[in-house]
């Protein structure tokens, strides 16, 4: 049973109502729904620490997105205690050329990102991302793709 706490006219947000603005917020990116990321990140928004706005948040997914054609959020995991949400996103894509500076060159790969965020006013207005490159290194340099070279 969820439960709505009204307190002075402010109706707090309860888990399931954050869930579901995340998941519509996870298909609006699946979607590439540019005109529609307002509705979802505030124009303040914080990445890593960093005040990027939402255009920076906007031209990183985009930039993403170019990277990584095939670029899809699957969301494997998410817990939300608002107004925090935290989520375990899951990738299989094929990215372009470098990812995270790793030698990726268009080779399909797998890789998990846990990711804290914290909304405001139902929008988000901090990310803390953490992405698994060693899972991605462990892919592209393991002993059957990259053979070692006996010593002398």
């Amino acid at each position: 049973m969820t439960l709505l706490k009204i307190c002075e006219g402010f109706a707090a947000m309860t888990p399931p109502d954050l869930a579901t603005i995340y998941r519509n917020y996870i298909a609006s990116l699946n979607q590439q729904d540019w005109q529609n990321l307002g509705r979802f990140v505030r124009e303040d928004v914080q990445y890593n620490s960093e005040r990027i706005g939402l255009s920076g948040y906007r031209a990183m997914l985009e930039d993403d997105f170019r990277a990584i054609p095939d670029l899809f959020f699957d969301v494997r995991l998410l817990i939300a205690e608002p107004p925090r949400l935290a989520s375990r996103l899951h990738f299989e894509c094929t990215p372009q050329g470098s990812l995270f500076g790793l030698p990726v060159n268009g080779k399909k790969i797998s890789f998990a990102e846990n990711v804290l965020y914290e909304f405001r006013d139902e929008r988000i207005e901090k990310v803390w991302s953490i992405i698994d490159k060693a899972a991605i290194a462990t892919q592209l340099f393991s002993s059957d793709s990259c053979p070692l070279i006996p010593d002398p």
